[in-house]
């Protein structure tokens, strides 16, 4: 079994998720009945959109990260809890023990809510199991027990299922991607902390009339607010505030301008990416509910991707490129903050783009979102550094040099981490029945009222419907 196992893992790293997606989903679509070439040119269309949308992926945030980093050198603020970045946690998450068990828990917890109805979520996005994989990882650090690291990761997938169906019909009007869910905790865990900020906005008189989107900015500015020339703004400011001390006019001029240059390509290229997506997806959404609809005639199935599919919107990437300062002087001012960022600051508008079907949209409110779950992360991975580093020794990660503590934004910094450790180090084995007992809660509460949740989560009333 172990060898099983080890081969999978090996297998999943050796392909990455550029190759691992398309496999699967060109399996699942002969499966639910697509004709074998139509299934295989989906397959190879989703690849490809996936690997343009990494390539594109890859020029922002190497950007950003660039940016940020000279940002943080530029304020001379020293931690001792360094931001090692995804990839690092990921390596973890995969590394540890819980890692060898993540893929076949994570598709039989998927199976198994899939025939309960439980959930109408089928995810394909196998490589991020590795979130859950992270948690169980912290689970087995804090216990020192595998099988709480093992029902923890179940759990996990179970709570990711949740979201997915949970945002579905808001992700789908606000980013026109029928068909789909996304059950990506890091991503989905900013909803329960949007919800109650835009309840606290909506009865602030004044703050609750503001409304600065990509739309109203482009229809009040004309091309001088189309996301492109957005992003060249957003990027030259970023440029500038970065940059200003890198040397002489010519070498300060020369970084800015790439900068704004780089963050107006991405505002271009990354929605153009996502349409060539949902030209594969298409037919495998299509197989899916026609295969549904022949065996229990009025259920729908969703495809879960990777939040990667949102962040193309204007308004994911441009809050979050005004959110990059903002955590830094975040990690600044924050009473008691042992983190530097870096590797990670990049990443944000993975963190806030989920938040946007339930702001309309609104920079202005995505920033205060995202301003406020930042907050609240650094308490976490302060609290959490000492189990992430234990989990990533153990796992035979190499800590960088001169760093005490690690942690990262994506995994490191969720409130779902840390209500799931504190349950099991402060309750033990009544932890796990508690948190097992209110994930069952949320479903049963969901599908009984999935309306009003829907409505919660951004849906508006003419798309939201018992699922």
């Amino acid at each position: 079994m172990d060898a099983f196992l080890s081969g999978l893992k090996t297998a999943v790293d050796t392909l990455g998720a550029t190759v691992l997606l398309p496999i699967v989903i060109f399996v699942i679509a002969v499966v639910l009945g697509a004709k074998v070439g139509k299934a295989f040119r989906a397959a190879v269309t989703i690849g490809v959109a996936f690997i343009g949308i990494n390539l594109v992926l890859g020029l922002m945030l190497g950007s950003i990260g660039d940016v940020a980093q000279a940002i943080v050198t530029n304020t001379g603020i020293q931690r001792d809890i360094v931001d090692v970045g995804w990839p690092s946690a990921a390596a973890i998450a995969f590394g540890s023990s819980v890692g060898l068990w993540v893929i076949p828990i994570g598709i039989a917890v998927n199976i198994v809510l899939l025939l309960t109805r439980m959930t109408r979520t089928l995810n394909v996005d196998v490589w991020n199991f590795w979130h859950f994989a992270f948690i169980g990882s912290l689970a087995v650090a804090a216990t020192g027990s595998l099988g709480y690291g093992l029902v923890i990761t179940a759990l996990m997938a179970a709570l990711s299922l949740l979201f997915a169906d949970w945002s579905a019909r808001a992700v789908q009007k606000f980013y026109g991607i029928p068909g789909v869910s996304v059950p990506h905790l890091a991503s989905a865990q900013i909803l329960p902390i949007a919800i109650v900020v835009n309840w606290i906005i909506e009865r602030i008189p004044g703050v609750n009339k503001i409304n600065i989107s990509t739309e109203t900015i482009e229809r009040r500015f004309g091309v001088f607010g189309e996301p492109v020339v957005l992003g060249l703004v957003i990027g030259l400011v970023l440029g500038a505030i970065g940059y200003y001390n890198a040397g002489d006019f010519g070498t300060v001029l020369s970084k800015v301008l790439q900068t704004g240059m780089t963050l107006a390509a991405v505002m271009l290229l990354l929605p153009r990416m996502v349409k060539i997506l949902m030209e594969g997806l298409l037919p495998v959404s299509e197989a899916a509910q026609e295969f549904v609809r022949k065996r229990t005639g009025d259920r729908e199935l969703l495809v879960g991707l990777d939040s990667a599919i949102l962040i193309g919107h204007p308004a994911a990437i441009s809050s979050s490129l005004i959110l990059v300062p903002i955590a830094i002087a975040l990690s600044v001012i924050l009473p008691g903050n042992r983190v530097i960022l870096f590797a990670d600051l990049a990443v944000i508008p993975f963190i806030v783009a989920m938040a946007a079907p339930l702001m309309r949209g609104n920079v202005f409110r995505m920033v205060i979102v995202g301003t406020v779950t930042l907050a609240v992360g650094f308490y976490v991975a302060n609290a959490l550094a000492p189990l992430f580093t234990s989990a990533a020794i153990d796992s035979g990660f190499e800590m960088p040099e001169n760093a005490v503590q690690i942690t990262s934004v994506v995994d490191g910094f969720l409130w779902i981490s840390y209500v799931v450790i504190a349950a099991i180090r402060d309750l033990g084995v009544a932890g796990l029945g508690l948190l097992a007992a209110l994930i069952a809660a949320c479903f049963w509460l969901y599908r009984r009222n999935t309306q009003a949740w829907e409505r919660a989560a951004g849906a508006e009333d003419d798309t939201a419907q018992e699922g």
